[in-house]
């Protein structure tokens, strides 16, 4: 009992300690997203080659730029979507996709100037990246010694400037191409929104801490406890039956 108590103490005044001294600071950022409005193509037709290559050029907003994304429908039959970007983009068959295959962009995301995907006639989607460093997007968290200095820290991860931000959507299609494909694209830009301490309810840690110590101890105890109990009935049920037995001998030494 003494030792629980101790381990109690010990826990709440680190969850104190964590609680009143912080030294982490939580930041949010402000994401807006921009559905770009999609202008005529420009349509090349190549004889040689007998494909029609469909061209966009849209302009993006470089301030912290994160996101890009592009859908493309109404494609024929092996068509091949680019998506190019002379900065270059992070992307990836599974970025933004949900799936249960383990995925991490810093690790298979490549950066390249342009991404293609091959088309059957049905939809296509690449989604891309400025950077794969969480950081600079979805909120994130920054150690300082005061607000300050956390302030400062968190608007130099989110600050950037993603130039030429001019984003180009080319579309090639087999054959002489009268109409072209539709395609949508959306950026997003995220800006610092505002940081606060981190904090915890000590409060709440403190029953989490006092059910975790007597959750242990419950599966260190009772187990002992079982074979004691089970020992002493055990010894108490020997007792009994030795006693029977000088009962016995007692009787028969008396009737002899």
């Amino acid at each position: 009992m003494g030792l629980s108590i101790t381990l109690i103490l010990l826990l709440s005044y680190a969850v104190y300690g964590a609680t009143v001294s912080p030294s982490y600071y939580l930041y949010t950022t402000d994401a807006e997203e921009t559905e770009h409005a999609i202008n005529d193509p420009t349509r090349i037709y190549q004889e040689s080659s007998n494909t029609t290559t469909w061209a966009w050029d849209i302009p993006a907003n470089s301030s912290n730029l994160t996101w890009v994304y592009l859908s493309a429908s109404e494609l024929s039959d092996d068509s091949k979507v680019r998506l190019i970007n002379a900065a270059g983009l992070y992307s990836h068959r599974l970025l933004g996709v949900e799936s249960n295959q383990a995925f991490s962009c810093a690790k298979q995301c490549q950066k390249n100037t342009t991404h293609q995907v091959d088309s059957n006639g049905g939809d296509v989607q690449i989604n891309a990246l400025t950077s794969y460093d969480p950081a600079r997007r979805n909120n994130g968290t920054v150690y300082g010694e005061n607000i300050d200095v956390a302030t400062t820290k968190a608007r130099d991860l989110i600050e950037y400037d993603h130039v030429p931000s001019t984003i180009r959507v080319e579309i090639i299609e087999v054959g002489d191409r009268l109409t072209s494909p539709d395609i949508s694209l959306t950026t997003v830009n995220e800006e610092f929104d505002s940081i606060a301490v981190f904090s915890v309810d000590a409060g709440t840690e403190f029953l989490w801490a006092l059910a975790a110590v007597i959750g242990c101890f419950s599966m260190v105890l009772i187990p002992s406890f079982t074979v004691y109990f089970a020992a002493k009935a055990k010894e108490k049920k020997d007792q009994v039956k030795l006693q029977n037995s000088e009962q016995h001998i007692v009787d028969a030494l008396e009737k002899s």
